[in-house]
């Protein structure tokens, strides 16, 4: 499976669930390479810190911020399971070449309309893209989300009827993703029983859950 993480609003936590998915992932026993398609650099920043902590190897990285990303990812997944890409901030010809190279987009929203709306351009681009990948399938993803709020009901009942659905699992604005962003750690590490990892299980079980199964819809 080649997941890419993407949404041209910054500030919505591409980075955190790409890298605890790469780690929930070969936390199950999968090869996985996540590739750093983000200019910024942060994940591989991220992996930096997890080797200056003396922590071990968790999955395979490479920064490959280029626009032939979708030419490389296929021999670079030959090698693994899944290939998740953490992608760049703004609609690029970056972001087009991580959409063609993709099996799956998954679009962090935070618990605003702003945030849908704002994914207007990246849905557009998706839908050009299914041109040449009929399969290519999206769903959005409520990140950083603040529990029994009004927001995120509201966000929720606006998400069930918009096309690419939902995921049905979402994630919270947790103090733990932040110490993991500090120590290079992921939350299964150093919070095994925390929600915050059983909400990154959640998220990845249904990630390859959804893989498995044919498309029903976009």
């Amino acid at each position: 499976m080649i997941v890419a993480l993407l949404n041209q609003k910054g500030g919505v936590g591409k980075t955190t669930l790409a890298t605890h998915l790469a780690g929930e992932l070969a936390r199950q026993g999968s090869r996985v390479l996540l590739v750093d398609a983000d200019p910024q650099g942060s994940a591989l920043d991220w992996a930096e810190q997890r080797n200056r902590e003396g922590l071990p190897r968790l999955f395979a990285m490479i920064g490959l911020a280029r626009e032939t990303l979708h030419r490389e990812v296929p021999d670079l997944a030959s090698g693994v399971e899944h290939v998740v890409i953490d992608g760049p901030p703004r609609v690029t010809g970056l972001v087009r070449s991580a959409i063609l190279a993709a099996e799956r987009v998954l679009i962090p929203v935070q618990p605003s309309p702003f945030d849908a709306w704002a994914s207007a351009e990246l849905l557009r681009l998706l839908e050009e893209a299914r041109g040449w990948k009929p399969g290519l399938s999206a769903r959005f993803v409520l990140n950083r989300c603040i529990a029994r709020t009004r927001l995120l009901a509201d966000a929720q009942r606006e998400l069930a009827g918009v096309v690419p659905p939902a995921m049905a699992a979402s994630v919270g604005q947790r103090v733990a993703f932040a110490r993991c962003i500090r120590s290079g750690r992921l939350v299964f590490e150093s919070e095994p029983q925390s929600t915050a990892a059983r909400e990154i299980a959640a998220l990845a079980a249904e990630l390859l859950e959804s893989s498995e199964q044919p498309e029903a819809g976009r």
